[in-house]
């Protein structure tokens, strides 16, 4: 195995892997303060490595690291050791045997990364040392398997690296004309505030890379270089022979131009996202080591040598999830718009699901990931993505069970919202029903019950969920009758959202409960009362989002076709334009294609006009909004502290497309059974989505013929219910033809 991170399987347990292979809690940090510049610490050692014998390299740091030996790069996984709680730390585990010689260099490079640049943004000086004030500590062990070792200590070495500065939301500065030398004395030190963990998460990898489409004069006269794709990643530079050694290339990153086609980036906010790389002489090729940006465009400050397309690539990075899920259909903007969802969804699975990748937060919200969820595993295979993150929600939830607005939790004094807390119980169901593995409800368990446990604790009223700081419909078009609030919220009633997410964790934990043998009668009587009180307090819905949860959730007072039919008419009201916001979008369709209003719904999927899921399509977008209009119709932009263009909530709608339209659900947890209930519509002429389960690709294909009637092209790996026109047929594993 070669550039790989493993783990043996002989070992039963991680603390048993540790103890052969792991790592001690002795550290080692520069003897004095290199400032904003990063430390590359250097090992030199002799080894004769026998016929059979073997090597690993087991390593963490307080930052990102980069390691090589004897001057190449171990493994593929970029910004180790990833992101997780403050309370604990993954290190990896490498097969370096093949690199080994006779005599050897290890230097491992430490930046700041998440660990230790000032995150969020916003943060002011105080709150950032006490958050992130560590020293860039490095804990490394070579193994060898005749029992040799060799481990961080005083002897290991440290000098400046080219790394002149590295920061998460500031970018990078590289001066290639530094060589590593000039070697300084290291220092051990202990440290006992976090654990060490092996590897738990995906790796992070360099994935897609994309040339230039354009190199454009702006407007105000600036060269400006476009990716023709909004990204997550780098920018790589590569430069020819005649360079200069002291030649300077700077950069600045953009999502967007402005209406006259000039370089626009007051979005980021306080990210400055600037590259500056000071070169060397002759040919060489330069990528940051430890930051990222989220960008089209690259706006280019200096350069001495005139542009040419050649030298520059953009390099997508996310984590290293397989692909899962496809589809498509014959409306050119739905394709871009399902395309847009997977960039939003690569973009910002960057080991942690974040809100956004280019402005002065990047953090886990929460809400945006339980939304997500059900459309992120449909296209990629997340349950480790996901396991690792739920890890750290149950590390960083209080004793009370408050959840906090953010994991890994860079706002201590936040938390306890509906819908975003929620993630507590909506995500480790959705892991569970899609793969089918019980050890993610165990693991998880406890956290969810603690969740519940804290909305009973806290709320003001019995059986409902009432009082608490909220963030309500989050950025919906309703807008509150009262001018003193938050307009962000919207106008649905915080204590009706607060409620309806209530029943619904409390009905999940009983869910998960029961697959686990676990008695939940105590709780079974209060998801009762809670309905009960739920629809005795709220009798009539105001808003398309009160209408969407009442009938998604099961919280209805009246009957299914009653509510769904005051939706429906809710909807044409409003202009048969979706008015809802993050907590009401993602079960919208949902709630009318199944009462009855599928045609409603394809209505609202296939509009064009402001607002809609395809508007941003119209107006270029390669990504999701975080706003219906980030770009308004008139070319204006939306307020600048707090509009991405790769924003991937409202792209929840990707699990209608293939749970609905396409028909494709797991009958039992796992798709160990299936239910196949395609919904076409006559707009559109065909539509497919595939879907790959732990038991094989699962394919749903419809499609209008000469004569109008629909052929429906079924494949499914298991024993499968298909459900045509109201019409069920239970089949085995195969392909199967309909007609409807």
């Amino acid at each position: 195995m070669k550039n790989e991170s493993f783990i043996h399987p002989e070992f039963e347990s991680r603390r048993q892997l540790m103890e052969v292979m792991g790592l001690s809690k002795k550290w080692i940090k520069p003897l004095h303060d290199l400032g904003d510049v990063c430390p590359v610490y250097v090992k030199k050692f002799s080894y004769d490595l026998l016929e059979n014998d073997t090597a690993t390299l087991t390593i963490t740091a307080m930052g990102m690291y980069e390691a090589e030996l004897n001057g190449t790069r171990i493994g593929e996984y970029i910004f180790a050791p990833g992101w997780t709680s403050v309370k604990r730390l993954q290190y990896q585990v490498y097969d370096v045997s093949h690199l080994i010689k006779k005599d050897n260099i290890l230097t491992v490079t430490v930046g700041k990364g998440w660990r230790r640049s000032p995150i969020p943004g916003w943060i002011d000086k105080e709150s950032a040392d006490s958050l992130h004030g560590l020293p860039p500590g490095l804990n490394a062990r070579i193994a060898f398997s005749c029992g040799h070792f060799i481990e961080t200590d005083y002897h290991w070495e440290v000098c400046e690296s080219p790394v002149r500065f590295s920061e998460i939301y500031g970018g990078e500065t590289f001066d290639a004309r530094i060589s590593i030398a000039d070697f300084k004395q290291t220092e051990e030190f202990d440290n006992e505030e976090f654990d060490l963990v092996i590897q738990q998460g995906e790796e992070i990898r360099e994935q897609e890379r994309i040339s230039p489409v354009d190199i454009m004069t702006t407007a105000n006269g600036e060269t400006v270089i476009d990716f023709g794709q909004n990204l997550t990643g780098y920018l790589e530079l590569t430069l020819p022979t005649l360079t200069k050694a002291g030649d300077v290339y700077e950069f600045s990153f953009a999502e967007v131009l402005d209406k006259d086609g000039n370089f626009y980036n007051d979005n980021y906010r306080g990210a400055k996202s600037k590259l500056k790389y000071l070169c060397r002489a002759g040919s060489q090729v330069y990528k940051p080591k430890f930051t990222f940006f989220g960008f089209r465009y690259v706006r280019i400050d200096s350069a001495p040598l005139a542009p040419e397309a050649t030298m520059f690539r953009a390099i997508a990075v996310h984590s290293a999830m397989e692909r899962t899920g496809f589809f498509s259909c014959s409306h050119p903007l739905v394709n871009r718009l399902y395309e847009n969802i997977l960039w939003g969804q690569k973009g910002n699975f960057l080991d942690v699901p974040t809100d956004c990748p280019q402005r002065d937060e990047r953090l886990g919200w929460t809400g945006d990931a339980q939304v997500f969820i059900k459309t992120a595993a449909y296209n990629y295979d997340v349950e480790k993505f996901f396991t690792k993150w739920l890890t750290d929600l149950t590390l960083d939830q209080d004793e009370n069970g408050r959840v906090p607005h953010v994991i890994p939790n860079a706002l201590p004094s936040e938390g306890g919202s509906a819908a975003w807390g929620d993630a507590a119980t909506i995500c480790p169901w959705e892991l569970y029903f899609t793969y089918g593995n019980k050890d993610i409800l165990r693991r998880q368990f406890a956290s969810m019950q603690k969740w519940v446990d804290f909305i009973t604790a806290s709320s003001k009223t019995p059986y409902l969920w009432t009082g608490g700081e909220h963030f309500g419909d989050w950025l919906a078009l309703e807008l509150p009758e009262n001018p003193d609030m938050d307009e962000r919220k919207g106008a649905t009633n915080h204590d009706f959202i607060a409620s309806a997410f209530y029943a619904r964790s409390t009905m999940l934990l009983i869910k998960a409960g029961k697959e686990l043998g676990i008695p939940v009668d105590t709780y079974e009587t209060l998801y009762e009362n809670i309905v009960q009180t739920f629809r005795e307090t709220f009798t009539k819905y105001r808003t398309q989002t009160e209408y969407i949860l009442a009938l998604h959730f099961g919280l209805l007072n009246g009957s299914y076709a009653d509510v769904a039919k005051g939706l429906a008419e809710k909807v044409v009201s409003d202009g048969c334009h979706l008015t809802s916001g993050f907590v009401g979008t993602p079960y919208l369709l949902h709630a009318l294609s199944k009462n009855g209003q599928a045609d409603l719904a394809y209505t609202l999927l296939l509009r064009e006009d402001y607002p809609s899921w395809l508007y941003p399509v119209t107006k270029g977008a390669t990504t999701v909004w975080e706003r219906w209009d980030s770009l308004k119709p008139d070319g204006s932009f939306q307020t600048t502290d707090m509009n991405s263009f790769n924003h991937y909530a409202y792209g929840a709608v990707a699990d209608w497309l293939y749970s609905v339209a396409a028909g494709i659900n797991p009958k039992r947890p796992g798709y160990e059974e299936i239910r196949i209930e395609p919904i076409p519509d006559s707009r559109l002429t065909w539509l497919s989505a595939q879907y790959k389960s732990k038991y094989g690709w699962v394919r749903s294909k419809w499609q209008y013929t000469e004569t109008g009637t629909v052929r429906y092209d079924i494949e499914t790996p298991v024993k499968a219910e298909i459900i045509i026109n109201h019409n069920q047929y239970i089949v085995d594993k195969g392909s199967y033809v309909f007609f409807g």
